[in-house]
């Protein structure tokens, strides 16, 4: 079958400030429409390419998850990462581009290509697009190492990889080889994406599905040795997310939630939160993506107050 390997016309502006940040984990190649991406899965490669007439590759990234966002909530999630350096000016941008009135006000949708390992090529290393590559393109191409010029592709990009002099990376994504799917390592901002997807866009815990007042929940902290996994992760409403990192709620390995008593004692208040005490949250149906009875317990042994 081989493996795919998308050729992406990328905006300049984003190139541009993307490739002066060091030591990036992610970015977010995102579009202007909403419009569903479904030509890599997660580990494969995704490459940038300028707009003509520099028909370069010019860097790329390995394929961790796509969706479609508001654009304030990408710019949370990724901030300078989306390849700017404001939410208005991100906004501006996806306006221009979808031709949009200027008095438009509304939190457009857009679509999030999400990478990890992202690399960017000093202007010596770029590689030109293959013989193949269209004129007309505006948007993406899907090259595979089973044909003759997505393999040469796909040797190309490990040649500038494994350069030791190449620049940007702590650590090189792959010593490729053959072509094999790449693990990606997400970030924080996938992980948030990630995990909202997973639970359907519902608070775990009250059902709430109001995306603003969403986030998501690392149940063993990144910092504690959690990782940036969906297995890591709850979909809470803000408030009870809090409250969950603060310890004064929690979710018992058997999925139940519970509420601590030291609310009522130190607040004098709760009463909401005490009518959600007990209550089985609401999971993944995907069994592997559900909270990982590990994490959970290191929660209700080292940060709930019980």
């Amino acid at each position: 079958m081989g493996i795919n390997l998308v050729i992406a016309v990328t905006d300049g502006d984003w190139f541009d400030m993307l490739r002066q940040q060091p030591n990036l984990s992610e970015v977010n190649f995102w579009a202007p429409s909403a419009a569903n991406f479904r030509a890599l899965q997660p580990g494969e490669m995704f490459l940038f390419k300028l707009h003509a007439p520099r028909n370069f590759i010019v860097g790329g990234g390995i394929f961790a998850y796509a969706n479609a966002l508001p654009c304030s909530l990408a710019w949370e999630a990724f901030r300078e990462a989306n390849g700017a350096r404001s939410a208005q000016e991100m906004r501006t941008r996806i306006a221009r581009y979808r031709k949009a009135d200027p008095g438009d006000r509304s939190d457009f949708e857009i679509g999030c290509r999400i990478l990890t390992q992202p690399f960017f090529f000093e202007e010596r290393d770029w590689i030109a697009v293959p013989p193949s590559w269209a004129p007309n393109i505006v948007s993406f191409k899907t090259y595979n190492t089973a044909d003759v010029e997505g393999l040469e592709l796909w040797e190309t990009i490990n040649d500038r990889l494994t350069r030791p002099q190449f620049p940007g990376l702590a650590e090189p994504p792959a010593r490729f080889g053959e072509p094999h799917l790449i693990r990606p390592r997400l970030g924080q901002g996938a992980f948030r994406v990630l995990v909202t997807d997973i639970y359907h866009r519902r608070c775990a815990v009250t059902q709430e599905r109001t995306l603003p007042a969403l986030e998501a929940a690392h149940i063993r902290p990144y910092g504690d040795g959690g990782d940036h996994e969906a297995r890591n992760g709850l979909l809470l409403r803000r408030d009870i997310h809090s409250l969950f990192d603060a310890g004064y709620v929690t979710v018992t390995p058997d999925h139940h939630f519970e509420v601590s008593r030291r609310i009522r004692e130190e607040f004098d208040n709760g009463k909401h939160y005490y009518a959600l005490h007990g209550h089985v949250i609401d999971m993944p149906k995907d069994i592997s993506q559900r909270p990982d009875p590990a994490a959970l317990v290191w929660h209700n042994e080292h940060c709930y107050r019980g």
